[in-house]
């Protein structure tokens, strides 16, 4: 199923707001294999000037989780979950995402491509917190395979 080149240029509902726990920083910390002690311990975080646990840059994935899921619920999108690669992704951080930060993120489509019969589709996502301030910005490509 060809993906709707209409995808272009829409711009998704805000996510529902998502509260940073310390823990989740930690885990994450963990799985990205950092031995920062400011994603760790609060004690150092607050010792460099933050409010609490700092999470690594790429923590902003878990809020785009949240936008993507989106995309590809969207029936109009006409993306088949077992047809997705990731294809490219990165990010823009404005400050660091720390401890009991709530933020929310909107999802625009920023391009729909068709190469040799499959879709490239990027997207971006820009990350705020409460006060509306912007906090990160993540960019992801996804590569839908066409059938074959």
């Amino acid at each position: 199923m060809p993906i709707n080149p209409e995808l272009q240029g829409r711009v998704y509902a805000k996510t529902p707001s998502y509260l940073v726990g310390r823990e989740k920083i930690r885990e994450f910390s963990r799985a990205v294999f950092s031995t920062s002690p400011l994603n760790f311990d609060v004690e150092a975080a607050r010792a460099a000037g933050y409010a609490d646990v700092v999470a690594p840059p790429t923590f902003a994935i878990v809020l785009q989780q949240f936008t993507l899921q989106q995309l590809l619920d969207d029936d109009d999108a006409g993306i088949e979950l077992s047809h997705v690669v990731h294809g490219q992704q990165q990010f823009t951080s404005a400050r660091p995402i720390v401890a009991g930060d709530e933020l929310t993120a909107v999802q625009t489509i920023a391009s729909v491509k068709s190469l040799g019969g499959n879709s490239m589709i990027t997207s971006e996502s820009v990350i705020e917190d409460a006060a509306g301030e912007h906090v990160a910005t993540t960019t992801s490509t996804l590569v839908v395979r066409g059938d074959s």
